[in-house]
Order: C-alpha cells, then structure tokens, then sequence
C-alpha cells in the first residue's frame, strides 16, 4: 500500500514538473526570437567570410579570443533588450530623444554608412555562394530582392520572426560540415583553448582581431534589437526572458563562429583564403559534402544579414521622421517604411555586380570600419542605461556600467593599435 501511495506521489510530482516545464517553453516560445535573430544573423556573409579567413590564416589559435567575444555581445545586447521593453522606442528615437538632433543626426549617419557596407557584403556572399553552384549572379541578385520584399511584405511581425527563426536553425549547417571533415579535436581543444597570439603582433592580426569583433559586435545590432523588441510589443515583465533569449543566441553565434573555424583550420590551414566563398570551393575538391554545406551557409548567413541590416535602417529612419514603422502595418499604411526597405536592398545589390568591384577587399574593411565606429553607439547606450528618470529600477548597475565601460575601452584600444600598426608598419613585428 505504501508502494502504491508512493509510485502515485512519484507520478503527480512528475505530471506537475511536467506542466510546468511545458508552461515555462510556451511562455518562453512566445517572448523568443529578437535575442536569438540578432545574433545569429550577426554570424552574416561577412562573418562567415572573417571566420573561414581566419582559420586558414592563424588555425585553431584564435579561438578563445571569439569565446571571449560571446559574453561582451550579450552584455551590450541585453541592455537594448532592457531599453526598449522599458521606453516602448526603437535606439534611433531615443537617441534623438535624449541627446538632441545633432548627436541623433550623426549616431544616424553611423548607421546608415555601415548598414549600407554591411548589406553590400551579404549580397556578395550570397552571389558568390550560388555562383559555386553555377548560377548568374544577376539572377541569384533578382531572386534574393523578390524573396526579401515579399517576407517583408506579409504584414505581420509573428509571421516574419517564424520565416527568419527557420533561416536561423539554416545557420547550424556548419556544424555537422565540421564533423564531416574529422578534426583532431584535441588539437582544436590545446590549440585553441589557450590564450596566444600565433606569430606574434602584427598589423594582419590586429586586422583579424578586428574584424572577428566587428563582425561579432556590431552597431546594427543595437539598432534592430531594440526595435524588434519595440515591435514584438514585449514589457518589463518579459525582460527576464528577452535576456535569456540573448543568452541562447550569444551562445548559438560562438558555436557557429568556432566550426566555422574548425572546418577551415583543419583543412585549409596556410592556404590563401580570402573569402567564404573560396574557402567552399576549395573544400568542395577536397570533401564535396562539407564544401556544399559551407556553400548553403554562406547563402543563408548573407540572407538572414540582409533581411535584419536593411530592416534596422527602415526601423531607425521610421521612429526618427515619425513614419509608421512596424512590421504589423501593411504598405499603404507605412509606404515611406517599406520604400525606404526596397531601396536600401536595391542599391546595395547593384554595387556587387559593378564589373571589377573590390568585392573581398569590401568585405573584411566593412568589419573594420563597424569596429570603429563601434564605441560612440556604446556609449550613447550605456548613457541612457544610466538615464534613471527614463529606466528607472531597470537601469544599469555598478556591476553593469564597470563591465560596460570595460568593453568600451578595450574596443578603443584596439581600435589605435590597429590604426598605429598602420602608420608604423614595423612597430609590431
């Protein structure tokens, strides 16, 4: 009898924790996708380009550097999670709103030049991708423009996070295209666990370290998560799960970012590789398999890039002159919204099928030049995280505002000794 009583007991507890975790999924499930969009689609063309660049150069030896760069992109992005569910307005408006029209105009400009470069590099890799697979870069241009206006189009923000969640899932690829290839994972582990810089300083690896934060951490972010979040209509109460959500994609980004590395450090180390695309072709001739998934997931990562970059530019311009902005609104009711969409996508298009265009040389200087431009969009963002009259409990901590400013200034450091070892050739060697 008492077995009985306790098998009962047993099986009511494991019912309730049951229910509970399915109400905890729902819940979750409902507040996903801004968090985990935002950085997986940080994992773009150019990123992919970066990564596989980078395995073939320095091998598994940078790898803990990108582990580190996991925890700094959730610090800054959970602060945009926190500021919009908290002033219900997208980065650029609040920008405007708190520090007036010159420092809006110019955070504004910073925005729109490296969206702008930024779109252009997607659209690289996606042609260069499919062109793998012999297909007209003309045509993978007019097929990619008519898929991307119409996921726009649909008029409903849930419907398009679902379309963009399963391009993200896309993003994995590049896992299983590394255990196809067989590395020596304890080679990986003591190569690329242990903080070193292989070959010393020089002006290529502070160029690298650069770009792997550029293409890790980048101003668009800031912009598109807030406003997704903004437009998802999420409040305080769902901040806890908007964080977590971050979590899962800072997490996703790192792990994609370490194969990608993985599949060219293992069999293209010390090959001239300059983009993803090369890095494909090569792999093709060597295993077909994990050379086409390489392929897939360039195109993928140059779509997900795409469809986020050029939607943070309507979304900034919207909330700035006042247009109606969502995702929710159909094309008669925001027509400067999705004009303004069209034409960031169409002109960015056109620049990769310039004949003789600088198209790799494109790619690595976008991730400079966001590494740069990189601190000022932090620093506006921290000082409204310190904005107590405008966040009120939800503003940063000491904890918050000590790691912040840390990141800050690490970013700015690099920033000069990249800019010195381009003056002075020879400092660092």
């Amino acid at each position: 009898m008492d077995l009985s009583k306790e098998g009962i007991g047993f099986r009511a507890n494991f019912f309730y924790r049951y229910r509970r975790f399915i109400k905890t999924l729902k819940i979750y499930l409902m507040i996903a996708g801004p968090g985990i969009i935002v950085m997986v689609a940080d994992n773009d063309a150019g990123g992919i380009t970066t990564y596989t660049a980078t395995g073939a150069k320095f091998g598994f030896s940078l790898i803990w550097f990108l582990i580190l760069l996991g925890p700094i992109a959730y610090v800054i992005q959970e602060m945009t999670v926190r500021l919009g569910a908290v002033t219900k307005r997208g980065h650029a408006e609040a920008i405007f709103d708190a520090f007036g029209s010159f420092w809006g105009w110019f955070s504004l400009g910073d925005l729109l030049l490296v969206n702008w470069l930024t779109l252009i590099t997607e659209f690289i890799g996606m042609t260069a991708a499919l062109s793998i697979f012999g297909i007209n870069p003309i045509i993978t241009v007019i097929l990619v423009l008519l898929l991307l206006i119409a996921i726009i189009l649909q008029g409903r923000y849930w419907t398009w996070e679902k379309i963009v969640l399963v391009f993200c899932l896309l993003n994995l690829i590049y896992i299983p295209a590394a255990f196809l290839i067989k590395p020596d994972w304890n080679t990986v582990l003591n190569s690329g666990l242990i903080p070193h810089f292989q070959g010393g300083f020089s002006g290529d690896l502070f160029f690298f370290l650069m770009a792997n934060i550029g293409t890790t951490i980048a101003p668009w972010m800031v912009f598109f998560q807030q406003s997704a979040v903004v437009d998802k209509g999420m409040r305080e109460k769902d901040i806890p799960w908007g964080k977590f959500d971050t979590a899962i994609g800072a997490a996703f980004t790192v792990i994609v970012a370490i194969f990608c590395i993985v599949v060219t450090g293992t069999v293209l180390y010390g090959s001239s590789i300059q983009s993803a695309a090369e890095a494909a072709t090569a792999l093709i001739n060597l295993h077909q398999n994990a050379g086409v998934f390489l392929a897939i997931g360039l195109f993928d990562a140059g779509l997900l890039g795409a469809i986020c970059i050029s939607l943070a530019s309507s979304w900034a311009f919207g909330e700035v002159w006042g247009w109606a902005h969502s995702l929710n609104t159909k094309i008669r009711e925001a027509p400067w919204f999705y004009l303004l969409y069209i034409l960031i996508l169409v002109s960015a298009a056109l620049v990769v099928l310039i004949p003789g265009a600088p198209l790799v040389l494109i790619t690595l200087f976008v991730q400079v030049v966001a590494v740069t431009l990189l601190p000022a969009a932090l620093v506006f963002l921290i000082l409204l995280l310190n904005n107590e009259e405008l966040m009120g409990k939800y503003k940063n901590t000491l904890a918050q505002n000590i790691i912040s400013t840390i990141i800050v200034l690490f970013l700015v450091t690099l920033s000069t000794l990249y800019c010195i070892s381009v003056i002075f050739p020879n400092l660092f060697t």
